[in-house]
């Protein structure tokens, strides 16, 4: 055989773990039951394209994980399994995007073999908390991830108490335990966190001659240099989906808006927060710039993006990792402000349900998830900011050096400026900035939704803000006496 085509030793080495992994997956998943034997080893050496002597390598690291045992001259069979545990993790929608689940399920299995995890999908949005409760209530989850306004509604619905605090590590950023913490107490270990970003196409930016956007972009800049970008027919100049939770609240928080502020806060309403909710309806309104599309969710604007049919798009790192793959020429910016530099910013964590009967193996998955080489595995695999700092800020060539042995890292299209949220935390603020609790968070999105619709004037505008506050202030002085 030439040179040239030898297997690699790497290769080699990952053909190897495949097998052990894929056999162990079998063994914990029931495929294989105690005192069935595995198939003898020509066959698994021709199915994963291995020599006799490395299938009997891989056979060993399974006996010394206690899942076979090699008998003389008929072959390996597997154990009884009562020891195996299992623990089940829920988890909604996007989070295999977010953090690479199956791989890092499939690494904490490979580290310990005799825990077996359930990885349970469950419904998104405004369900997810009530499917939440309800599985930890009857004991079907040990772990479930959430964001920083799950765990705001789990506390207004009662449901702290189901909760188990989690010590607090030093090496995170404290803004992401500050999303999951309430009375000095953390109560989920924070996986990973994003700001809101603006994402945009280099390619149209240098077709119109239009420098790339930076720090200093004021919404009035993103809209002059999106009319320029957008093409009849072809292409609009900026998108996104208004009516996200992680959307939305950008422009309240960019004019000010805080319903824990003083009294005099509401006479001061008609000049930064309505200026700023202002500048959002004229960029929507104008559908040269903006699409008139009833997008579904965030998807839809991503999928436009990737296809070229909107120049910049308002994002999260995590949304990043829908062009992880692509050839796509994009880079990020910080968002544009009008008044200061202001940016939701989402946090996803894993809480551990107080109710657990296996609270052992829970706490081994929780500690790996939040773990260095987790958090190593998320930065290798996905375009997504681990919550520990250290491996956040790491240049790439440090955080691929890290990768376990074997494993077979993707090539990320990454944006230039990725490092940009290091020098923008100033500007981070959770959706607590508001210091509104579910019902009037909802409320105050009604409220701008109508005058973002033509629905209200800014007159109604300024008296809707204004009761609102005032029936806030109210509140918080009767709680204050009970």
């Amino acid at each position: 055989m030439p040179q040239s085509s030898k297997p690699s030793r790497k290769s080699f080495q990952q053909r190897l773990n495949h097998m052990i992994q894929s056999l162990r997956s079998d063994i914990l998943n029931g495929q294989y039951r105690a005192g069935d034997y595995l198939p003898g080893e020509k066959l698994l050496a021709d199915q994963f394209i291995l020599s006799n002597k490395s299938v009997r390598k891989g056979l060993d690291q399974l006996v010394s994980e206690g899942l076979i045992q090699k008998i003389d001259r008929v072959g390996s069979q597997v154990l009884q399994a009562d020891t195996i545990e299992t623990v089940a993790l829920g988890y909604n929608s996007t989070i295999e995007r977010d953090i690479a689940l199956s791989a890092l399920v499939e690494d904490f299995q490979a580290l310990h073999p005799h825990v077996r995890v359930k990885c349970l999908p469950l419904k998104s949005t405004k369900d997810y908390i009530e499917s939440i409760s309800t599985y930890m209530e009857h004991e079907m989850i040990d772990l479930f991830t959430m964001n920083h306004r799950d765990f705001q509604s789990l506390i207004e619905d009662g449901e702290l108490a189901a909760l188990q605090p989690q010590p607090e590590s030093e090496h995170v950023y404290p803004l992401s335990k500050e999303a999951f913490s309430i009375h000095g107490m953390l109560y989920a270990r924070p996986l990973v966190f994003s700001p809101l970003i603006l994402v945009y196409n280099r390619t149209h930016f240098a077709e119109c001659g239009i420098p790339e956007p930076d720090g200093s972009w004021t919404w009035h800049d993103a809209l002059r240099h999106a009319a320029a970008l957008a093409s009849p027919g072809q292409r609009h100049g900026m998108y996104f989906h208004l009516l996200s939770d992680n959307r939305w609240p950008i422009f309240p928080l960019q004019g000010g808006v805080d319903f824990l502020a003083d009294e005099e806060w509401y006479e001061r309403v008609d000049n930064e927060v309505i200026a700023s909710c202002r500048m959002c309806k004229t960029l929507i309104s104008n559908h040269h710039v903006f699409p008139n599309l009833l997008s579904e969710s965030s998807d839809d604007v991503n999928e436009l993006f990737r296809e070229g049919k909107v120049s910049m798009i308002l994002t999260t790192y995590m949304s990043l990792n829908d062009f992880r793959d692509s050839e796509l020429d994009y880079d990020i910016s910080p968002l544009p402000f009008l008044f200061e530099p202001k940016s939701v910013t989402v946090v996803i964590g894993v809480a551990m349900n107080k109710r657990s009967s296996g609270k052992p193996s829970a706490r081994l998955l929780m500690d790996y998830l939040s773990s260095a080489r987790a958090q190593q595995l998320i930065r290798q695999r996905t375009l997504s900011l681990p919550a520990t700092k250290k491996v956040a800020e790491a240049p790439p060539p440090i955080a691929v050096q890290h990768a376990p042995q074997g494993t077979r890292l993707p090539e990320l299209n990454i944006p230039s400026r990725f490092a940009l949220f290091r020098e923008t935390m100033s500007s981070f603020r959770l959706h607590s900035a508001l210091h509104l609790s579910d019902q009037p968070f909802n409320r105050l999105k009604t409220i701008l939704k109508h005058y973002w619709a033509d629905l209200m004037d800014e007159s109604g505008l300024y008296l809707e803000l204004r009761t609102l506050f005032r029936e806030e202030a109210r509140k918080r002085r009767r709680q204050a006496h009970e």
